[in-house]
């Protein structure tokens, strides 16, 4: 199914730029709506976009070399044929939120498209570090909302390549209620110190690849919500950062299953965490988290290289009194090594009332490079399948042959 679903990425990628390039695309250079050097270019984008979703030959939408203000956009199909943003130069955002027009609004909102490619080489600069002050909403529930700088929602068939997110206010991209798009030389950079600064959130989609990136930020590189299936990570590299992780997952009632998770051949530099599971305890979700496949992953000084916690808090926000109602199964963790900062090195932390199953560790080669004890690991209502090497020795070894 992974394999198959792989080869079909590169052949829809493969099948858009052969119907693309098939007919001329009509070009709409942002210049000709009335855009300036320096100057707040959202109008001048926006009817550029609205004449090419009328297209029905294939369109580009050229944002050139040099650097544009943008106040907030909303760029919205549908399309009549593949449409195409190329942003070459930089855009950047109002350093105070407060100055978006649309104040609950994301800086660039783009939904309801098929067939849609963005590239360019460009970089959305989200101007975030104002912003960043402003958020204490680990302490505040009337926290200000402060602006993701790409949200899609409801795009299918599509590709995002070659362009930087840079110092967003809050969440990078989030990708939702989406099918078949991949992330490819994407670039996220901001500070560690920036707070919830997500990479890439992704939620009720399907088939989403993200591939040969490169994402630098203040919290999760990858996180993905519920309803998410067939999620494929392949050749990131991630730090600094919380690591990739899936969920939080159980704080609302109607949250729906995640289901094929793969990651693989990517390296962890200097993150809070390597690949994580988390879920909440006392709440009323009953969703599964099932085929979660964790490969061939390199960590240089993490701290929680491997970690599932049935039992995440944070901030005590959440009561205690009863365990996951979350199902964690098929969980495979395979030639994972490195370097770890914290002696507990893998810890899988399952409910007590559905307890993990089918969990297979095999070849997990960490060292500590600390001074507080030796290496350990935690393992709590699990009862993992062995295979190759296990450095540390994890939980307690069922013997099983290689």
């Amino acid at each position: 199914m992974a394999i198959k679903h792989i080869v079909g990425v590169f052949l829809f990628s493969t099948l858009s730029a052969c119907i693309v390039n098939a007919q001329t695309p009509v070009i709409y250079d942002v210049r000709k709506y009335g855009a300036n050097s320096g100057a707040d270019i959202s109008q001048a984008l926006s009817k550029a976009w609205k004449e090419a979703c009328e297209s029905t030959i294939p369109s580009k939408i050229v944002i050139p070399k040099d650097i544009f203000i943008l106040s907030q956009v909303k760029l919205e199909g549908p399309n009549k044929a593949p449409i195409e943003l190329e942003v070459q130069g930089t855009l950047k955002a109002f350093p105070d939120p407060n100055q978006l027009p649309d104040k609950k609004g994301q800086w660039i909102t783009i939904n309801y498209l098929n067939y849609f490619t963005l590239s360019g080489g460009g970089v959305f600069d989200g101007q975030g570090q104002t912003a960043w002050k402003m958020n204490d909403c680990h302490k505040n529930k009337n926290c200000p909302k402060l602006p993701y700088n790409l949200s899609f929602n409801f795009i299918n068939n599509s590709i995002i390549h070659d362009v930087t997110t840079k110092d967003s206010k809050n969440f990078h991209v989030n990708c939702i209620s989406s099918h078949n798009v991949t992330f490819r030389h994407f670039t996220i950079s901001a500070p560690d110190e920036s707070p919830n600064t997500n990479g890439i959130h992704l939620g009720r989609s399907t088939g989403i690849n993200i591939i040969d990136s490169i994402i630098r930020t203040g919290d999760d590189c990858v996180s993905i919500g519920d309803d998410t299936k067939e999620v494929h990570i392949q050749n990131v590299t991630c730090g600094p950062g919380h690591g990739i992780s899936i969920g939080s997952l159980g704080g609302y009632a109607t949250e729906k299953d995640v289901v094929g998770i793969y990651v693989k051949n990517c390296t962890f530099i200097g993150t809070q965490n390597g690949v994580r599971v988390k879920t909440w305890p006392s709440t009323p979700a009953q969703l599964s988290i099932t085929n979660l496949n964790f490969e061939d992953l390199i960590m240089d000084n993490v701290s929680n290289p491997i970690i599932i916690d049935q039992e995440y808090c944070p901030h005590n926000l959440c009561k205690r009194d009863r365990p996951s109602f979350i199902k964690i199964s098929t969980v495979n963790l395979k030639n994972i090594r490195g370097t770890t900062n914290s002696e507990e090195a893998v810890t899988l932390l399952c409910s007590n009332l559905k307890p993990c199953e089918n969990v297979v560790v095999g070849d997990i080669d960490l060292k500590y490079n600390g001074n507080r004890g030796p290496i350990t690991t935690k393992c709590v209502n699990v009862k993992p399948t062995y295979v190759g090497k296990q450095n540390p020795p994890l939980c307690a070894p069922i013997a099983h042959s290689v």
